[in-house]
């Protein structure tokens, strides 16, 4: 069976972007603390890869803040109609 786009997508989908950021903020703290206590605690290596963890976590954020503030991006109103399913060569 082809299943075929009924074209409520647009209007249905949802991101999760604010759950995203939330989560790296989230992620920001612990790496922050992990640095801190790490260095604190005389374990280099480990404050090092906590610092590495604090940058691909602040890039992430930062991405996924530029895709909030881009806003909504275009998609098809309702007088778009649905995908024709592809035809079957089977014949």
């Amino acid at each position: 069976m082809i299943r075929m786009r009924t074209g409520s997508e647009p209007t249905t989908a949802r991101s999760a972007l604010r759950a995203r950021f939330w989560l790296s903020v989230w992620g920001l703290v612990w790496a922050v603390f992990g640095t801190a206590a790490f260095a604190l605690a005389g374990r280099p290596g480990w404050a090092a890869a906590c610092g590495i963890l604090w940058l691909v976590v602040t890039v992430d954020m930062a991405v996924v803040l530029r895709h909030i503030r881009q806003g909504p991006h275009y998609q098809p109103g309702r007088d778009i109609p649905p995908y024709r399913p592809p035809e079957s060569r089977l014949r």
